[in-house]
């Protein structure tokens, strides 16, 4: 009889154990050093043990840990007050995590239109193929059959649309509508960016209705497609925007960024946090702010891509029955396989890099963005390393 396990069975976990990282490589107890092109699913944005992170997470370890909401939390105003400077944003709610940031986003915008005199105005069009978070609210804007299967009924006011059909997406729109919600790329859902000009259509078509637009840059904002935002790449601005990952460099939080118009509804007692905002996350994140921000930070991303991307595209032209296609933005990239998805990560891993798998039958590489061209050729290496083991497994069979 097997042992009974005392953790809920719901990850597929890989057999491997990590002991340490540093930079953008994990160690095992053994020693064995892997490529760490996943980053925690695009969450180590700074690497493993980034000196500046690990020295303000000691510094505000030996101060303080956690205070209530209900007192001044001076890192707080001061990392609110820093994201309002570079983004569109004139609000910021802080949140433990990405689903968090979403909730908010979603109240956010509901609690507008009420406090606005139109109360039936709720409903929020949303992507198919999109990924939004794990609670009940996320599930359902997400809309993937798999995440809500057994869990009650599915929470009212998401109206799903195929993706990249404008079409469909004017003509979800009622009166009933508060917002649209999409990735600017899905994560989740295969690397599938939306174009530039899609983008700009949704905040056109946003102001011609008078609705929302809200943004979940979870996975791709803080840098990751080389601005430091991914909606900058169409010259726009969002109504309300939700970020994570990225933004703690590996300590949990996020954020929901909004316009103050956006934003009016949430006043005193309509939504709150017990460790949102916390003094741990804020010295963590005002630390990735002093990284990232830097003048030569996201030129050196957009560098490091372009590396990364060509070097994909010539092993697609090499590795045609294995690659059906290079896809993304900066250094959040997918490989849309031929055949199997899991198969390549498997052959990835057992050279020793690490990927991740997604929708649409891609692999995702979602490197910290301080990694190397150096690094970066050399993933490029073991990734041709995985696929022609592949190829000489398949000519076999």
């Amino acid at each position: 009889m097997a042992e009974a396990k005392p953790l809920y069975d719901t990850y597929n976990r890989v057999p491997i154990v990590f002991e340490r990282g540093h930079g953008v490589w994990l160690e095992t107890p053994e020693g064995e050093r892997y490529l760490d092109f996943a980053a925690g699913i695009a969450v180590n944005s700074l690497g493993h043990t980034h000196p500046h992170l690990v020295g303000a997470l000691k510094a505000q370890a030996d101060r303080l840990w956690h205070l209530s909401n209900v007192h001044e939390i001076p890192d707080q105003s001061r990392l609110a007050q820093r994201l309002t400077e570079v983004t569109f944003a004139d609000k910021v709610f802080f949140t433990n995590s990405g689903a968090e940031a979403l909730e908010c986003a979603i109240k956010t915008a509901r609690r507008h239109f009420f406090v606005n005199g139109q109360p039936e105005r709720y409903r929020i069009v949303t992507i198919e193929g999109a990924f939004h978070g794990r609670t009940l609210a996320t599930i359902a804007a997400g809309g993937q059959p798999k995440y809500l299967e057994g869990f009650g009924p599915k929470v009212e006011g998401f109206d799903q649309v195929p993706f990249g059909d404008h079409e469909a997406l004017k003509a979800a729109i009622t009166s009933e509508t508060a917002a649209i919600l999409v990735e600017p790329v899905q994560g989740e859902g295969g690397i599938r960016p939306l174009p530039n000009e899609c983008m700009r259509g949704l905040r056109e078509l946003c102001d011609e209705h008078g609705i929302l637009l809200i943004l979940d840059e979870v996975q791709s904002g803080v840098g990751r497609t080389g601005k430091l935002f991914a909606h900058e790449w169409a010259g726009i601005e969002p109504d309300i925007m939700a970020v994570a990952k990225g933004i703690g460099g590996g300590f949990p939080f996020g954020a929901c960024l909004a316009t103050a118009s956006a934003a009016d509804g949430m006043t005193l007692g309509t939504h709150g946090t017990t460790y949102g905002g916390n003094p741990l996350a804020m010295a963590v994140g005002n630390a990735v702010l002093d990284i990232i921000l830097d003048d030569g930070f996201l030129p050196h991303v957009n560098d490091v891509a372009l590396v990364l991307r060509q070097g994909l595209a010539s092993l697609k032209d090499r590795y045609p029955d294995l690659i059906a296609d290079v896809r993304g933005s900066g250094l959040m990239l997918g490989i849309k396989c031929a055949k199997s998805n899991a198969d390549l990560v498997a052959a990835m891993r057992s050279e020793h890099l690490l990927a991740v798998p997604a929708g649409d039958n891609v692999v995702r590489l979602l490197p910290p963005l301080i990694v190397t061209a150096e690094e970066a050729r050399e993933a490029l290496a073991k990734t041709e390393a995985a696929l022609e083991m592949l190829s000489r497994n398949g000519a076999a069979n």
